[in-house]
């Protein structure tokens, strides 16, 4: 059977993405993961029922070193790599940027380099971020090839991970793509995200601050998109792909962050408490508005299985059921 590697695989869009595959495919599964903060030990991987499936096999690893030869020698076979391992709060990268060059851009290093000794593999998967373009304009949309506006360490080094992977696929000859998603939602993410602190403020009563323009009038937005729909997205490129293309997964709706909050607020029954804020002077390095065209997804086929209602709801009703997820 097909052998996929999953970097980051306990991560929050990693074990979804794991999720995806025990469940649509016979393939066998591994994941490298550090098991940082984010990855809230195996937890996940425990939470979906994967932990002691015979097809999954579990290595603990830092991508800031080179892969040792007893996971190379474990994986030589994979036929399959989606590099979803990485530092990604932007808060963070303001903070300590070069923990993000380490991670991001050393680490994709070192995961190309294992990439290219792979005698089996079809594609290499770079998952990167919208991000990588900047602030877009009211009324624009980037494409995958108009050029990049890094205005924080996060999106710059990922940006530079992009690069990287694109030289490994000039220079190697490694197969693969890049995909550029926006802001994914789902179980189990971090309370550290919008949506499940939205959740979690609104259900203890605590007020929410909303990022808006310096006057305090039109909230910051996005596309935002469920990571089982980034999944499927990925899984149906595999077959599809052009070597070196740039794919842009994104939701289809445009939602501002205000009626965000009320929407959960309104799904939860509760009165939200909220407060905008100038969203550059209380957080330099993060852009009012990001927003990538899907019409190349959508010119290959490819459709959202559910909506971003749908699937907005059902993750509100899923952290209901589980609030333990929100205080993790």
């Amino acid at each position: 059977m097909p052998k996929i590697l999953i970097t980051g695989g306990c991560g929050f869009v990693g074990h979804h993405f794991v999720e995806h595959f025990l469940k649509t495919t016979d393939w066998s599964i591994s994941i490298l993961d550090k098991l940082s903060y984010a990855a809230n030990g195996f937890d996940r991987i425990r939470d979906i029922g994967a932990y002691d499936d015979s097809r999954l096999s579990l290595y603990t690893y830092d991508l800031e070193n080179e892969i040792s030869q007893g996971i190379t020698k474990e994986n030589s076979t994979t036929e399959y790599i989606l590099h979803l391992a990485a530092e990604s709060h932007v808060d963070g990268s303001i903070k300590d940027p070069m923990k993000f060059v380490r991670s991001n851009v050393v680490g994709t290093g070192n995961i190309l380099e294992f990439a290219r000794r792979c005698k089996n593999l079809k594609a290499f998967v770079m998952f990167s971020t919208d991000e990588v373009f900047g602030p877009a304009p009211a009324g624009i949309r980037f494409k995958e090839s108009d050029p990049y506006n890094c205005t924080n360490p996060y999106s710059a080094t990922k940006a530079g991970a992009e690069q990287l992977t694109l030289a490994y696929m000039n220079t190697y000859n490694v197969p693969g793509f890049i995909t550029h998603t926006m802001n994914v939602f789902g179980e189990r993410q971090h309370p550290e995200k919008f949506i499940p602190m939205c959740i979690k403020r609104i259900l203890g009563g605590e007020k929410i601050f909303i990022h808006a323009d310096k006057q305090l009038e039109k909230p910051g937005s996005r596309f935002y998109i469920h990571a089982r729909n980034v999944a499927n997205a990925v899984h149906f490129l595999l077959g599809r792909f052009e070597q070196r293309e740039m794919y842009n997964i994104v939701g289809e709706q445009e939602v501002d962050n205000l009626t965000l909050v009320k929407f959960i607020a309104s799904l939860l029954r509760k009165s939200p408490v909220w407060e905008p804020v100038d969203f550059h002077s209380s957080r330099p390095g993060h852009d009012l508005r990001y927003a990538l065209d899907g019409s190349k997804m959508k010119g290959l086929g490819w459709r959202l299985p559910l909506d971003f209602k749908q699937s907005l709801s059902k993750t509100i009703e899923w952290y209901i059921n589980n609030p333990r997820w929100l205080d993790v």
